[in-house]
C-alpha cells in the first residue's frame, strides 16, 4: 500500500511558490517533480502556511513542531504521518525510497 506524503509549506506568495520575477529553481523543480509523481499515481499532498493554515494547526505532530521550533522547520514532510525532513524540500531520490519503502 502506498503511503500518503504530506508537504508542509512555508508561506509563499502562491500555492507552488513559482511566482513572482525570479523563480526559485528548487521550488520549481520540486513542484515538477511532485506533479509526475501525481500523475504516475502517488499520494502527495501540499498544504501552504498561506492558504491552508488550519491543515496546520489540525495536524498534532506539525503543530507541536512549530509551537516547539517555530515556522523555521518549513517545509515540513510527513511520510505516513512521520516526519522524514525538516527545512528542506525531499529530492527525488528521497521520494523513490520512500514510495519504495
Amino acid at each position: 500500500l502506498m503511503k500518503k506524503i504530506e508537504i508542509f509549506d512555508p508561506a509563499m506568495c502562491c500555492e507552488t511558490g513559482i511566482c513572482g520575477p525570479s523563480i526559485d529553481q528548487e521550488l520549481l523543480s520540486t513542484a515538477t517533480l511532485i506533479q509526475t509523481l501525481k500523475d504516475k499515481g502517488v499520494d502527495i499532498v501540499r498544504y501552504g502556511l498561506a492558504n491552508n493554515p488550519q491543515k496546520f494547526v489540525e495536524n498534532k505532530v506539525v503543530n507541536d513542531l512549530l509551537q516547539l521550533e517555530g515556522v523555521e522547520i518549513l517545509p515540513l514532510v510527513l511520510v505516513a504521518g512521520n516526519v522524514v525532513k525538516k527545512n528542506s524540500y525531499p529530492t527525488k531520490e528521497e521520494f523513490l525510497a520512500w514510495i519504495n519503502e
